[in-house]
């Protein structure tokens, strides 16, 4: 590794369960300098529910990056506005919780920081308190001033990367046409070559109808929109292939064949994805001016300092985006 990299982590809802993965995973000494944007009063005090010891170092950015030592983590304080009871939301709360966000893109954008990693946030409290907030990826984008982004989860072994995200499925279809379905591919194949070391990234598009339409006897989105795209990529030499239908690409065999599958809609790609690798899969934005990695699941309010929430998801989000890092 030639250089040291710096990686942001959000802890997320001060409430639930990502103050608590922090601490776990500083338990542990990682290849990188690791920053929790976060209050210390809150980490030392669910340290102290957990049973676990942390020493604090409040990060000096002007100083070379420094990897921390087992039991220590560097720290950027931000302060909560009112004091936290573990699993009880408080939506005055928020807005410390967009400021941890905030510092993480100002950080990235100055190349400050060189990742981002996020633990869950609440949108709901977040929205109680009266912010427009639909959740870390639209933050982001419009942080940076990016119209596109595109949402992919991944394991070691599997990528599922979405067409279209958190839409009603009677609205799926109407969102896919020729100009996104492209933005999404090329977006695909640009950070998979550059964060992910891939010369040609081999992408296995889905079709959206059962079969793949079966030649427009299911349906003509096939036809009309998904394979002319496909075919235009494949003319100008990108590896892209299909389209496929999606209950037979997922088998075993052909993905072996390919290094990410790009699914038309949420429930088409993530619930194989998740069955593959739930706990251990990582969200990952691409699109963005900047690498931003995240877990795979929620708060969890009722786990918040009873030492039972599992920190794998966060492990392999934060070994992703110091991945990502290196490659860049």
């Amino acid at each position: 590794m030639s250089e040291i990299k710096r990686i942001a982590i959000t802890p997320g809802e001060p409430a639930g369960i990502g103050p608590d993965l922090v601490l776990t995973l500083a338990q542990h000494k990682h290849q990188a300098q690791i920053i929790a944007l976060a209050d210390p009063v809150l980490l030392a005090e669910r340290a102290d529910l957990l049973g676990l010891s942390i020493k604090m170092i409040e990060v000096d950015l002007s100083a070379p990056p420094k990897i921390a030592e087992s039991g220590e983590l560097y720290v950027m304080p931000h302060h909560l506005k009112v004091p936290v009871t573990a699993g009880q939301l408080d939506k005055l709360n928020s807005r410390y919780v967009l400021e941890t966000l905030q510092t993480a893109l100002e950080g990235c954008l100055s190349h400050e920081f060189d990742a981002v990693v996020t633990a869950p946030v609440h949108k709901g409290i977040i929205n109680d308190a009266g912010a427009a907030f639909t959740g870390h990826t639209e933050f982001f984008a419009d942080g940076a001033g990016v119209k596109k982004v595109v949402m992919m989860l991944a394991t070691e072994s599997l990528k599922v990367a979405l067409a279209t995200t958190h839409l009603p499925l009677r609205e799926v279809a109407d969102a896919i046409n020729r100009d996104e379905l492209s933005q999404v591919i090329e977006i695909i194949n640009q950070s998979m070559r550059q964060h992910f070391g891939l010369v040609n990234p081999r992408i296995a598009v889905c079709g959206l109808n059962p079969h793949a339409g079966e030649d427009g006897h299911l349906g003509r989105e096939e036809v009309d929109i998904i394979q002319p795209v496909i075919d235009a990529y494949i003319k100008a030499g990108y590896a892209v292939s299909g389209a496929w239908p999606a209950d037979t690409i997922f088998n075993q065999d052909k993905l072996l064949n390919y290094d990410v599958v790009l699914a038309m809609f949420h429930d088409q790609g993530l619930p194989v994805l998740k069955h593959h690798g739930f706990g251990k899969a990582v969200n990952v934005t691409l699109g963005l001016p900047f690498i931003r990695t995240s877990v795979d699941h929620g708060t969890a309010l009722d786990l918040a300092a009873s030492g039972q929430a599992n920190p794998s998801s966060l492990y392999a989000a934060l070994s992703m985006a110091i991945a990502m890092a290196n490659t860049h």
